[in-house]
């Protein structure tokens, strides 16, 4: 099967050879695939991810290689680079180098996924006929477009800069809701209905206000009855209050349009993965956090300091009623994140959710304070990070740690890399790429 990657972001996916790293015009192919073997496997399935060259999406591409998933990567580049790809497959190289066996297939489509065109040509390229899936009458009229060898979607393809959704929320609404929904119509065509939702804790508002360790029943989309630390019955009602910025409530929406699809069809199965604060890289050096734009998060603003990028460090706040005065929260190493996309798949394909829709924490279930973090990147790299204590931001809170435990239980994912990990994985990619970070 031909990967897509039109030499321009085009209205229709143009076919390239597989594996095509185009970095120059020509075509070239890594040696760590086996190509003929991967075009004669013509019942391959594969594992469809929207925004797979962002910073999550492109970990999260790597650990499904790893994990043996064949991948199709979806991205239009408006917030990653075209050579994010061809590092995604040096590291799968090295990885398969070092403990054997072959890569899976991977392929890249440059394309919007918002385009119905473009993706309706690329999910029809992936379309398998009724005789090779041994379908029924019936069922080929339920989808007419036939069903595919995509047998999920991992939904990165979202804006995410909570300042810029402040500015312009109707580009959040339009990309993250308006998009989604026309994601999902189109799926349905061709019956694919594992679905993996890039969510964010940022659903739960200001409810840290009152709770600081924050779990999923704190934020639902039906009434629920759990108990509480105490053993106490608590009686959660659908909804969250005091979302504070319209990033945020992209990310409410879209729950809740994934759950009451899931609630009228049961052949749905859908995951709502809840992030905290994910920093870090991989341990080759070769994937990082290289947005385009100007980074808002602590840690990518922590690199432009060290790369003389930006003179200081903004602390905001250091009056909060924590131990050292800075705000607290759950810092997550981005290839643990990556891994509970890999679990999260894997319960799907094996039905062991407990429910058509289910939302569940990527976090540590431990906080650091951004001086903790500030502090563990001066020991790491042995250089001071200057900063300066500015004002609080709206809608920030003392602390925000996750309860993972209900990923522990039902996926068998727990983190497992520290914050050291993180920040000593963060200043090798810097010292790997010191050229694009200005880094002497």
């Amino acid at each position: 099967m031909p990967s897509f990657c039109p030499p321009s972001e085009a209205s229709s996916p143009v076919p390239t050879p597989l594996f095509s790293v185009p970095s120059t015009p020509e075509t070239e192919r890594d040696d760590c695939f086996d190509e003929p073997a991967a075009l004669a496997a013509e019942d391959a399935q594969f594992v469809l991810v929207t925004g797979g060259l962002g910073y999550i999406g492109s970990h999260t591409t790597l650990e499904l290689l790893k994990a043996g998933y064949n991948v199709i990567v979806v991205d239009n580049l408006s917030n990653s680079f075209h050579h994010v790809f061809d590092r995604i497959l040096m590291a799968a190289k090295l990885h398969f180098d070092r403990v054997g066996g072959r890569c899976p297939r991977v392929e890249l489509a440059c394309i919007d996924f918002r385009d119905r065109a473009a993706m309706a040509a690329l999910l029809a390229a992936h379309a398998v006929s009724s005789l090779d899936l041994d379908l029924g009458q019936d069922q080929d009229q339920a989808h007419p477009q036939g069903r595919s060898n995509i047998t999920g979607v991992i939904h990165f393809a979202a804006y995410k800069e909570v300042h810029d959704s402040l500015r312009n929320p109707l580009k959040y609404y339009q990309n993250n809701i308006t998009g989604l929904v026309d994601l999902l119509g189109l799926l349905d065509q061709y019956d694919i209905k594992t679905f993996i939702f890039s969510s964010s804790a940022n659903v739960y508002g200001t409810l840290a206000h009152d709770h600081g360790t924050l779990r999923e029943e704190h934020c639902v989309h039906q009434p629920t009855t759990y108990r509480d630390a105490d053993g106490h019955e608590v009686v959660s009602e659908q909804g969250c209050t005091g979302i504070t910025n319209p990033y945020g409530r992209t990310k409410f929406f879209g729950e809740a349009i994934l759950a009451d699809l899931a609630l009228s069809d049961p052949s749905w199965t859908i995951i709502g993965l809840r992030y905290f604060n994910p920093i870090g890289c991989d341990p080759s050096g070769l994937l990082g956090e290289d947005p385009r734009g100007v980074p808002s998060n602590l840690v990518p603003v922590v690199m432009q300091v060290l790369t003389g990028q930006l003179a200081e460090l903004s602390v905001y706040g250091s009056d909060w009623g924590t131990p050292d005065g800075t705000a607290i929260r759950d810092f997550i190493h981005v290839s643990d994140v990556a891994r509970g996309h890999t679990a999260a798949l894997a319960a799907a394909h094996e039905q062991r959710v407990l429910s058509t829709f289910r939302t569940f924490n990527l976090g540590t279930g431990s906080g650091h304070s951004v001086a903790e973090v500030v502090s563990a990147m001066e020991n790491v790299t042995q250089q001071p990070i200057p900063r300066r204590i500015a004002d609080r931001r709206p809608g920030d809170v003392a602390s925000c740690v996750a309860i993972a435990d209900r990923a522990a239980a039902e996926l068998g994912w727990r983190a497992e890399k520290t914050l050291q990990d993180a920040c000593r994985d963060l200043w090798n990619y810097l010292r790997f790429n010191p050229t694009e970070f200005c880094l002497s």
